[in-house]
């Protein structure tokens, strides 16, 4: 990963400590969006890493998808 890839996957790394068991396991997709938004920024670095996690998020929504839906290669 790279150094800013690393300072970007920091928000989402303290949402899952800390965010994440209070807001429970009821995720739409698979992998959850923080595991997705992990892979994306490991797979493609911080920029366009960073863009795949802010689709995935913005997808996730009562009249969104569901199913897997994998970081794409």
């Amino acid at each position: 990963m790279t150094p800013l890839a690393y300072i970007v996957s920091l928000p989402v790394r303290a949402y899952r400590l800390i965010l994440s068991p209070w807001v429970g396991h009821g995720c739409r997709y698979q992998p959850t969006c923080s595991a997705y938004a992990l892979e994306a920024l490991e797979k493609h670095g911080a920029l366009r890493g960073g863009w795949l996690a802010l689709r995935r998020i913005g997808r996730c929504h009562p009249w969104g998808g569901h199913g897997v839906d994998n970081v794409p290669d």
